[in-house]
């Protein structure tokens, strides 16, 4: 019998992926749950695996290729009956570890029809049409087996009649592309490459954060001078635990504290219902920069967590999003980020809020500057600080006393022992 294993949704907002490679070739033999093929979403490297024991009939993309969920992946011969129910899971696919299960679906006769009003499309087409405040149950699907795609909601908006509200509060305006009939080939030689993959999602990502939050920006500095000290001190011992200990989680421990002192902080606005959010969990995401783009795995439960175990769990999570080994879910579920822009360098930036929080942490270099403490000239370690928040939300006075908090933790290293762990 002959089926035709399709591109399955392997996780919340992606709705493409590129092939790296397939594993198996046309002929061979493979055996249930076994990898045929690996394709990168936007954000990790996913191994699919064989929907059940058979020969490989057909290899309809190649590496390289950018598939949509529902396209053709690879077509197996196989001798026993699959289930063709919405949901079924014969196997299931791994980021090196373990991802979302896929669904496996029939192709031809006898395949299962879409239950009555269900309407075939990707969480991220029905996160558009709701941003875009289009009844996704009223557009008709261009896409495989009548599957509804972005483009096919946009259109909607383009076409719905004019007394009719496009736009939901506090979603994003269409625009037509700025760069819109421009000829970039008039003034010299280009070179073209297509966005795509993790630069491609963050190039959206960031486009609606910026287009929907309204961002303010809080620059301080905190003298790290004592900080440093200690981490050097402690350097040694985390190093023969195979640790590499760096402000970045005494930063993490400072801003957990904030964060409950400041639960708006640690907020997020139901755009949908109007409601705030509040959070209990305090989950921080620590951006990584990666050969592929900015990735921004998420530390969970970092209150519960003691100084070294955030550092090496910052460590391991970096090291996994570098490799694009990381799991789908270390990349979900953030409260509050932070960005440390200070590896390369710089003194001060604007960071960009991860929607759906309402504030990001930018943490800058710190440098041996002239200060004067208690009328006296004295060389100490100076880092700036900015925070980035969500002014729909958070108003600068509340936003500053966080700062403010963070600042004397940071200052005072036996405070943090005595009022944070």
């Amino acid at each position: 019998m002959r089926y035709v294993f399709r591109l399955p949704d392997v996780g919340e907002g992606i709705h493409e992926a590129e092939i790296v490679a397939y594993q198996v070739n046309v002929g061979d033999e493979v055996r249930a749950d076994q990898e045929i093929v690996k394709v990168e979403t936007d954000k990790a490297v996913v191994a699919l695996p064989a929907p059940a024991d058979g020969r490989i009939l057909e290899i309809p993309a190649k590496p390289g290729d950018v598939l949509e969920v529902g396209d053709p992946v690879i077509v197996i011969e196989t001798e026993k009956e699959m289930k063709t129910e919405e949901g079924a899971v014969p196997g299931k696919a791994v980021a090196e570890t373990e991802a979302p299960p896929v669904v496996i679906r029939k192709e031809g006769v006898g395949e299962k029809a879409e239950p009555p009003g269900r309407v075939l499309a990707t969480p991220h087409t029905r996160h558009l049409a709701r941003e875009l405040g289009v009844d996704i149950k009223t557009i008709k699907g261009s896409g495989s087996r009548g599957r509804v795609t972005d483009e096919d909601v946009r259109n909607a908006v383009k076409t719905a009649p004019p007394s009719q509200p496009k736009i939901p509060r506090a979603a994003a305006v269409e625009h037509e592309p700025s760069t819109l009939g421009f000829d970039f080939e008039k003034y010299g030689p280009t070179k073209r490459e297509p966005l795509k993959g993790i630069r491609k999602r963050i190039a959206e990502v960031m486009v609606r954060s910026y287009s929907t939050i309204p961002h303010v920006s809080h620059a301080d500095e905190v003298d790290v001078t004592e900080l440093i000290d200690v981490v050097q001190k402690q350097k040694l011992l985390a190093e023969k635990r195979g640790i590499k200990l760096t402000l970045t989680a005494f930063i993490s421990k400072a801003v957990v504290s904030a964060l409950r002192e400041f639960p708006e902080v640690n907020s997020s606005l139901d755009e949908e219902s109007g409601d705030l959010v509040y959070k209990q969990y305090y989950h921080l995401g620590i951006a990584t920069d990666t050969e592929n783009g900015l990735m921004v795995p998420v530390v969970k439960d970092a209150d519960k967590k003691t100084i070294m175990q955030i550092a090496e769990e910052i460590q391991n999570l970096a090291e996994r999003a570098k490799s694009r080994e990381i799991d789908l879910e270390e990349l979900r579920g953030g409260t509050f980020s932070i960005t440390n822009i200070g590896s390369i360098g710089g003194i001060h930036a604007t960071p960009i809020i991860q929607h759906p929080q309402v504030a990001i942490l930018g943490v800058m270099r710190a440098k041996k500057r002239p200060v004067v403490r208690e009328d006296q000239i004295v060389i100490r370690s100076i880092m700036p600080l900015v925070i980035s928040f969500d002014h729909r939300i958070l108003d600068g006075a509340v936003t500053g006393r966080f700062m403010n908090h963070i600042i004397k933790l940071l200052e005072d290293p036996m405070r943090m022992l005595v009022e944070v762990i």
